[in-house]
């Protein structure tokens, strides 16, 4: 067995469901899964600050290997320690590689075997992004856990390009695996194949034949139903190694983060929180609320009065409205606090649920009082 510079370990399955609680030992410290990772996307959370996230124990974070390709590019990352350095956090970071943000700039980019060619959102200067290139970056930015980079198809797909794809982010991770250089990084490969049985099966078998410290599964939550992707869980995680992580990409409601710790899922990464905070919308343990409708001006109660978040416990939804109606910056800095707190103890719940074997029982209860899927 390979020397892994990550280690998963197995602490209790859930007798109700199959979940399973562990511990993911990193260079920079261990985290408690099923998990969450905040999604930094320029080296910051938006609108938090390290010691605010460690605040509300965050365990892991995650940052975008293509937006700080752009700016501030690798090399400065680099002379400043790294992105643990850089932003000065000093628990495990996650990077992904590109992939994801290449496949959103559809009309922007031409994808053949070599990589994929793309245009700046920023200047519209061309780019060449393969698989050497972000093992470069990624090994310069020096995160704990880095993705393969791969191909992330769109939602619909025809069979027949899915199953391409699938043949090409396996070849691709072989170049990764080969360019990859540092001992202290775990690299991650990526199972793709769309919302097809057959594609992620032969996926799974291909992307798990590499000795890897841990896998993901890429190319759900693009547009998919729900039931989509929890049929397509169902048929990829049994095929994954049950002593490493296992990461599925860009997922983060609320639901889906039960749905996907009870088919077996570790590690959680989205930008839902931080988004719809930054417009005014918080998760509540009632359901979704807009902070910024006319009913709150006089609503002088928190924003879930079960939540004991920093927002919950000193402000009321009156005064928040009145942040987000004046522009004031603070105003989306409580309701992102709040976001972030509500699915960060979300996953605690849940990992409680999982040790007292009763993860159902708290998927429906939660279900019931919840009444709304994102």
């Amino acid at each position: 067995m390979a020397d892994y510079p990550i280690t998963y370990e197995l602490i209790h399955i859930c007798k109700q469901t199959g979940a399973r609680l562990g511990k993911v030992h990193t260079p920079h410290g261990s985290f408690d899964t099923p998990a969450f990772m905040p999604v930094g996307t320029q080296a910051t959370v938006k609108g938090m600050s390290p010691g605010e996230l460690v605040q509300m124990d965050a365990g892991i974070i995650l940052s975008n290997t293509y937006h700080l390709y752009m700016r501030p590019g690798h090399e400065i990352v680099k002379k400043a320690g790294g992105l643990h350095g850089f932003m000065n956090w000093k628990r495990p970071i996650l990077t992904d590689s590109g992939g994801f943000q290449v496949f959103s700039l559809a009309e922007n980019r031409k994808i053949t075997e070599e990589g994929a060619m793309f245009k700046s959102h920023i200047d519209g200067s061309s780019h060449m992004f393969s698989p050497e290139k972000a093992m470069e970056i990624e090994n310069a930015l020096g995160a704990d856990i880095i993705m393969a980079f791969d191909e992330c198809i769109p939602y619909p797909c025809e069979h027949d390009y899915a199953d391409k794809s699938v043949e090409r982010t396996t070849r691709w991770l072989e170049r990764c695996i080969k360019a990859h250089e540092r001992k202290d990084q775990a690299l991650f490969g990526i199972i793709q194949g769309g919302v097809y049985p057959d594609l992620r099966e032969k996926s799974a078998r291909q992307i798990t034949s590499f000795d890897l410290p841990g896998y993901a599964i890429g190319g759900l939550s693009v547009g998919e139903p729900k039931e989509d992707m929890y049929d397509m869980l169902e048929h990829t995680v049994p095929l994954m190694p049950s002593d490493k992580p296992r990461y599925l990409m860009g997922v983060g409601s609320p639901d889906c983060l039960i749905e996907g710790s009870i088919r077996g899922i570790d590690m959680f990464d989205c930008v839902l929180p931080t988004r719809i905070g930054r417009n005014g919308t918080v998760m509540t343990s009632r359901g979704r609320l807009i902070v910024r409708d006319a009913s709150n001006a006089e609503d002088f109660g928190p924003m879930d009065p079960e939540c004991d978040c920093y927002a919950c416990r000193n402000f009321t939804r009156a005064y928040i409205r009145h942040l987000i109606k004046a522009n004031e910056m603070l105003g989306l800095r409580l309701t992102t606090w709040h976001n972030l707190h509500f699915l960060l103890h979300l996953m605690k719940q849940i990992r409680e649920a999982i040790i007292g074997d009763r993860l159902g029982d708290f998927r429906n209860e939660f279900f019931e009082k919840y009444g709304y899927k994102f």
